[in-house]
Protein backbone atom coordinates (compact mmCIF):
# COMPACT_ATOMS: atom_id res chain seq x y z
CA UNK A 1 0.00 0.00 0.00
CA UNK A 2 2.78 2.46 0.93
CA UNK A 3 4.37 2.41 -2.53
CA UNK A 4 1.00 3.04 -4.17
CA UNK A 5 0.32 5.70 -1.58
CA UNK A 6 3.62 7.47 -2.32
CA UNK A 7 3.11 7.28 -6.10
CA UNK A 8 -0.49 8.51 -5.90
CA UNK A 9 0.36 11.38 -3.53
CA UNK A 10 3.23 12.46 -5.78
CA UNK A 11 1.03 12.32 -8.91
CA UNK A 12 -1.73 14.30 -7.20
CA UNK A 13 0.40 17.04 -5.66
CA UNK A 14 2.44 17.63 -8.82
CA UNK A 15 -0.63 17.81 -11.11
CA UNK A 16 -1.60 21.18 -12.55
CA UNK A 17 -4.87 20.99 -10.57
CA UNK A 18 -3.77 19.30 -7.35
CA UNK A 19 -5.73 16.38 -5.93
CA UNK A 20 -5.45 13.58 -3.36
CA UNK A 21 -7.40 10.31 -3.57
CA UNK A 22 -10.18 9.90 -1.00
CA UNK A 23 -9.34 6.19 -0.71
CA UNK A 24 -6.38 7.22 1.48
CA UNK A 25 -8.61 8.91 4.08
CA UNK A 26 -9.02 5.68 5.98
CA UNK A 27 -5.89 5.12 8.04
CA UNK A 28 -6.65 4.16 11.67
CA UNK A 29 -7.20 7.75 12.75
CA UNK A 30 -9.19 8.58 9.59
CA UNK A 31 -11.45 5.57 10.22
CA UNK A 32 -12.09 6.79 13.78
CA UNK A 33 -12.95 10.30 12.54
CA UNK A 34 -15.29 8.79 9.93
CA UNK A 35 -17.13 6.99 12.75
CA UNK A 36 -17.67 10.46 14.29
CA UNK A 37 -19.03 11.72 10.94
CA UNK A 38 -21.47 8.81 10.77
CA UNK A 39 -22.71 9.66 14.28
CA UNK A 40 -23.49 13.30 13.38
CA UNK A 41 -27.24 14.07 13.30
CA UNK A 42 -26.71 15.85 9.94
CA UNK A 43 -25.12 12.79 8.32
CA UNK A 44 -28.32 11.03 7.25
CA UNK A 45 -26.76 8.40 4.95
CA UNK A 46 -25.89 5.72 7.52
CA UNK A 47 -29.25 5.80 9.31
CA UNK A 48 -31.19 5.84 6.02
CA UNK A 49 -29.45 2.73 4.71
CA UNK A 50 -29.60 1.02 8.11
CA UNK A 51 -33.38 1.59 8.07
CA UNK A 52 -33.69 -0.04 4.63
CA UNK A 53 -31.68 -3.12 5.58
CA UNK A 54 -33.39 -3.44 8.99
CA UNK A 55 -36.99 -2.89 7.96
CA UNK A 56 -36.98 -4.48 4.49
CA UNK A 57 -34.79 -7.58 4.92
CA UNK A 58 -37.69 -9.89 4.03
CA UNK A 59 -38.61 -7.89 0.90
CA UNK A 60 -34.97 -7.82 -0.26
CA UNK A 61 -34.52 -11.58 0.18
CA UNK A 62 -37.90 -12.34 -1.45
CA UNK A 63 -36.96 -10.16 -4.45
CA UNK A 64 -33.80 -12.27 -5.04
CA UNK A 65 -35.92 -15.29 -6.01
CA UNK A 66 -32.98 -17.60 -5.32
CA UNK A 67 -34.41 -21.12 -4.92
CA UNK A 68 -31.29 -22.89 -3.64
CA UNK A 69 -28.42 -22.02 -1.27
CA UNK A 70 -26.68 -18.82 -2.33
CA UNK A 71 -23.71 -16.59 -1.55
CA UNK A 72 -23.89 -13.06 -0.17
CA UNK A 73 -20.62 -11.38 -1.15
CA UNK A 74 -20.02 -8.00 0.48
CA UNK A 75 -17.45 -5.70 -1.12
CA UNK A 76 -15.65 -3.49 1.41
CA UNK A 77 -17.46 -5.02 4.37
CA UNK A 78 -15.88 -2.72 7.00
CA UNK A 79 -17.60 -3.13 10.38
CA UNK A 80 -20.58 -4.97 8.82
CA UNK A 81 -23.01 -3.08 11.05
CA UNK A 82 -25.63 -2.37 8.37
CA UNK A 83 -25.49 -5.87 6.89
CA UNK A 84 -26.05 -7.47 10.30
CA UNK A 85 -29.86 -7.10 10.18
CA UNK A 86 -30.01 -8.79 6.77
CA UNK A 87 -27.80 -11.66 7.97
CA UNK A 88 -29.78 -11.98 11.21
CA UNK A 89 -33.05 -12.29 9.26
CA UNK A 90 -31.61 -15.07 7.06
CA UNK A 91 -30.13 -17.02 10.00
CA UNK A 92 -33.37 -16.75 12.01
CA UNK A 93 -35.36 -18.04 9.03
CA UNK A 94 -32.93 -20.97 8.59
CA UNK A 95 -32.25 -19.92 4.99
CA UNK A 96 -29.16 -21.66 3.66
CA UNK A 97 -26.46 -19.24 2.45
CA UNK A 98 -22.76 -18.36 2.73
CA UNK A 99 -21.66 -14.88 3.80
CA UNK A 100 -18.43 -13.83 2.08
CA UNK A 101 -17.22 -10.45 3.39
CA UNK A 102 -14.29 -8.99 1.42
CA UNK A 103 -12.11 -6.17 2.70
CA UNK A 104 -8.58 -4.98 1.99
CA UNK A 105 -7.97 -4.67 5.76
CA UNK A 106 -7.09 -7.88 7.63
CA UNK A 107 -7.84 -6.05 10.90
CA UNK A 108 -11.36 -5.06 9.76
CA UNK A 109 -12.16 -8.60 8.55
CA UNK A 110 -10.78 -10.14 11.77
CA UNK A 111 -12.93 -7.88 13.97
CA UNK A 112 -16.03 -8.42 11.81
CA UNK A 113 -15.65 -12.22 11.80
CA UNK A 114 -15.17 -12.35 15.58
CA UNK A 115 -18.22 -10.16 16.25
CA UNK A 116 -20.48 -12.06 13.85
CA UNK A 117 -19.45 -15.46 15.25
CA UNK A 118 -20.40 -14.21 18.73
CA UNK A 119 -23.73 -12.71 17.67
CA UNK A 120 -24.77 -15.22 14.98
CA UNK A 121 -23.06 -18.52 15.88
CA UNK A 122 -24.96 -20.37 13.11
CA UNK A 123 -23.79 -18.01 10.38
CA UNK A 124 -21.75 -19.71 7.63
CA UNK A 125 -19.07 -17.04 7.12
CA UNK A 126 -16.17 -17.29 4.65
CA UNK A 127 -14.17 -14.06 5.04
CA UNK A 128 -11.66 -12.98 2.38
CA UNK A 129 -8.91 -10.35 2.53
CA UNK A 130 -7.65 -8.72 -0.64
CA UNK A 131 -8.66 -7.34 -4.00
CA UNK A 132 -12.39 -7.59 -4.84
CA UNK A 133 -11.93 -8.74 -8.38
CA UNK A 134 -9.37 -11.48 -7.77
CA UNK A 135 -11.69 -12.97 -5.14
CA UNK A 136 -14.80 -12.50 -7.30
CA UNK A 137 -13.18 -14.38 -10.19
CA UNK A 138 -13.04 -17.41 -7.86
CA UNK A 139 -16.63 -16.79 -6.72
CA UNK A 140 -17.77 -16.94 -10.36
CA UNK A 141 -16.85 -20.66 -10.35
CA UNK A 142 -19.30 -21.32 -7.48
CA UNK A 143 -22.32 -23.52 -8.25
CA UNK A 144 -24.46 -21.21 -6.14
CA UNK A 145 -26.04 -17.94 -7.31
CA UNK A 146 -24.63 -14.83 -5.65
CA UNK A 147 -25.88 -11.54 -4.29
CA UNK A 148 -23.13 -8.91 -4.39
CA UNK A 149 -23.42 -6.06 -1.87
CA UNK A 150 -21.85 -2.69 -2.67
CA UNK A 151 -23.39 -0.53 0.04
CA UNK A 152 -22.92 2.85 1.70
CA UNK A 153 -23.23 5.00 -1.41
CA UNK A 154 -19.61 4.19 -2.33
CA UNK A 155 -20.49 4.31 -6.03
CA UNK A 156 -20.86 8.09 -5.55
CA UNK A 157 -17.08 8.40 -5.12
CA UNK A 158 -16.58 7.53 -8.80
CA UNK A 159 -17.16 9.88 -11.72
CA UNK A 160 -19.49 8.69 -14.47
CA UNK A 161 -16.84 6.89 -16.55
CA UNK A 162 -15.15 5.25 -13.56
CA UNK A 163 -18.52 4.20 -12.12
CA UNK A 164 -19.41 2.53 -15.41
CA UNK A 165 -15.97 0.85 -15.61
CA UNK A 166 -16.39 -0.48 -12.07
CA UNK A 167 -19.87 -1.83 -12.82
CA UNK A 168 -18.58 -3.45 -16.02
CA UNK A 169 -15.98 -5.24 -13.88
CA UNK A 170 -18.71 -6.39 -11.48
CA UNK A 171 -20.74 -7.64 -14.44
CA UNK A 172 -17.74 -9.59 -15.79
CA UNK A 173 -17.31 -11.55 -12.54
CA UNK A 174 -21.02 -12.32 -12.09
CA UNK A 175 -23.00 -15.26 -13.45
CA UNK A 176 -26.24 -14.84 -15.38
CA UNK A 177 -29.04 -14.42 -12.82
CA UNK A 178 -26.70 -13.13 -10.07
CA UNK A 179 -27.89 -9.98 -8.31
CA UNK A 180 -26.20 -6.77 -7.15
CA UNK A 181 -27.55 -4.65 -4.26
CA UNK A 182 -25.95 -1.24 -4.61
CA UNK A 183 -26.38 1.82 -2.38
CA UNK A 184 -27.09 5.26 -3.90
CA UNK A 185 -27.52 8.55 -2.10
CA UNK A 186 -30.45 10.28 -3.78
CA UNK A 187 -30.79 13.88 -4.94
CA UNK A 188 -32.82 15.84 -2.38
CA UNK A 189 -33.05 19.27 -0.76
CA UNK A 190 -29.56 20.73 -1.39
CA UNK A 191 -29.45 22.18 2.14
CA UNK A 192 -29.65 18.69 3.69
CA UNK A 193 -26.75 17.50 1.54
CA UNK A 194 -24.69 20.65 2.18
CA UNK A 195 -25.09 20.28 5.97
CA UNK A 196 -24.10 16.60 5.89
CA UNK A 197 -20.76 17.35 4.20
CA UNK A 198 -19.92 20.87 5.40
CA UNK A 199 -20.75 20.26 9.03
CA UNK A 200 -20.67 23.00 11.65
CA UNK A 201 -18.80 20.71 14.08
CA UNK A 202 -15.69 20.74 11.85
CA UNK A 203 -15.46 16.92 11.86
CA UNK A 204 -15.32 16.65 8.05
CA UNK A 205 -12.59 19.29 8.05
CA UNK A 206 -10.55 17.17 10.51
CA UNK A 207 -11.22 14.10 8.35
CA UNK A 208 -9.76 15.83 5.27
CA UNK A 209 -6.80 17.45 7.06
CA UNK A 210 -5.95 14.07 8.62
CA UNK A 211 -4.83 13.06 5.11
CA UNK A 212 -2.07 15.70 5.34
CA UNK A 213 -1.07 14.29 8.75
CA UNK A 214 -0.87 10.84 7.17
CA UNK A 215 1.41 12.21 4.42
CA UNK A 216 3.56 13.84 7.12
CA UNK A 217 3.86 10.55 9.00
CA UNK A 218 4.31 8.08 6.13
CA UNK A 219 6.24 10.23 3.66
CA UNK A 220 8.06 12.44 6.21
CA UNK A 221 6.45 15.61 4.88
CA UNK A 222 6.14 18.91 6.74
CA UNK A 223 2.55 20.05 6.11
CA UNK A 224 1.60 22.64 8.76
CA UNK A 225 -2.07 21.85 9.38
CA UNK A 226 -2.96 25.35 10.59
CA UNK A 227 -1.99 26.70 7.15
CA UNK A 228 -4.84 24.78 5.50
CA UNK A 229 -8.63 24.92 5.55
CA UNK A 230 -11.50 22.83 4.16
CA UNK A 231 -14.33 23.65 1.76
CA UNK A 232 -16.99 21.61 0.02
CA UNK A 233 -19.61 22.47 -2.57
CA UNK A 234 -22.79 20.74 -3.75
CA UNK A 235 -24.11 21.23 -7.27
CA UNK A 236 -27.80 20.18 -7.18
CA UNK A 237 -27.98 19.97 -10.99
CA UNK A 238 -25.15 17.45 -11.50
CA UNK A 239 -25.53 15.92 -8.02
CA UNK A 240 -21.79 16.34 -7.33
CA UNK A 241 -20.44 17.12 -3.86
CA UNK A 242 -16.79 18.13 -4.25
CA UNK A 243 -14.45 18.55 -1.27
CA UNK A 244 -11.21 20.54 -1.18
CA UNK A 245 -8.28 21.36 1.09
CA UNK A 246 -7.26 25.04 0.71
CA UNK A 247 -3.76 26.44 1.16
CA UNK A 248 -4.12 29.59 3.28
CA UNK A 249 -0.79 31.06 2.21
CA UNK A 250 1.95 30.77 -0.40
CA UNK A 251 4.09 27.95 0.94
CA UNK A 252 6.37 25.03 0.13
CA UNK A 253 6.06 21.54 1.58
CA UNK A 254 8.92 19.06 1.50
CA UNK A 255 8.20 15.31 1.17
CA UNK A 256 11.45 13.94 2.52
CA UNK A 257 10.91 10.29 1.54
CA UNK A 258 10.19 11.35 -2.06
CA UNK A 259 12.95 14.02 -2.17
CA UNK A 260 10.29 16.37 -3.56
CA UNK A 261 9.28 19.95 -2.80
CA UNK A 262 5.68 20.95 -3.50
CA UNK A 263 4.87 24.65 -4.00
CA UNK A 264 1.40 25.82 -3.07
CA UNK A 265 -0.04 29.19 -3.98
CA UNK A 266 -2.18 31.41 -1.76
CA UNK A 267 -5.75 29.95 -1.80
CA UNK A 268 -4.70 27.04 -4.05
CA UNK A 269 -7.07 24.07 -3.89
CA UNK A 270 -6.34 20.36 -3.45
CA UNK A 271 -9.37 18.32 -4.55
CA UNK A 272 -9.96 15.38 -2.17
CA UNK A 273 -13.35 13.81 -2.85
CA UNK A 274 -16.32 13.44 -5.15
CA UNK A 275 -19.61 12.21 -3.66
CA UNK A 276 -22.27 12.06 -6.36
CA UNK A 277 -26.00 12.01 -5.65
CA UNK A 278 -28.33 10.27 -8.10
CA UNK A 279 -31.91 10.51 -9.36
CA UNK A 280 -33.82 7.25 -9.93
CA UNK A 281 -33.63 7.90 -13.70
CA UNK A 282 -29.83 8.21 -13.53
CA UNK A 283 -29.65 4.94 -11.56
CA UNK A 284 -31.68 3.14 -14.25
CA UNK A 285 -29.49 4.60 -17.02
CA UNK A 286 -26.31 3.55 -15.21
CA UNK A 287 -27.64 0.00 -14.74
CA UNK A 288 -28.63 -0.33 -18.39
CA UNK A 289 -25.30 1.08 -19.60
CA UNK A 290 -23.56 -1.68 -17.59
CA UNK A 291 -25.83 -4.51 -18.85
CA UNK A 292 -27.87 -4.80 -15.66
CA UNK A 293 -31.62 -4.63 -15.15
CA UNK A 294 -33.08 -2.78 -12.15
CA UNK A 295 -35.39 -5.16 -10.23
CA UNK A 296 -36.43 -2.93 -7.30
CA UNK A 297 -35.34 0.28 -5.56
CA UNK A 298 -35.62 -0.18 -1.79
CA UNK A 299 -35.92 3.24 -0.12
CA UNK A 300 -35.96 4.62 3.42
CA UNK A 301 -39.15 6.33 4.61
CA UNK A 302 -37.85 9.83 3.73
CA UNK A 303 -36.63 8.73 0.27
CA UNK A 304 -33.13 10.05 1.07
CA UNK A 305 -31.33 6.86 -0.01
CA UNK A 306 -31.89 3.70 -2.04
CA UNK A 307 -30.42 0.21 -2.05
CA UNK A 308 -31.08 -0.66 -5.70
CA UNK A 309 -31.37 -4.35 -6.63
CA UNK A 310 -29.98 -5.17 -10.08
CA UNK A 311 -29.88 -8.44 -12.01
CA UNK A 312 -27.32 -9.58 -14.55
Amino acid sequence: MTNNFAQDVLAGLTAENKYLSSKYFYDDNGSRIFQEIMNMPEYYLTNAEFEILSMQSKQIIDALQFSKPFNIVELGAGDGLKTFKLLEYLVNKNIEFNYVPIDISQEAIGALTKRLKERLPNLNIKPKVGDYFEILKVNKQSDYPSLLLFLGGNIGNYDENKAKNLLDLFNDVMKLGDKLLIGFDLKKNPILIHNAYYDKHGITKRFNLNLLLRINRELEADFKIDDFDFYCHYNPITGDVKSYIISLRKQSVYLKKLHTKIDLDYNELIWTELSKKYSLGEIRNLAEASDFQVTTNFMDCKHYFTDSLWEK
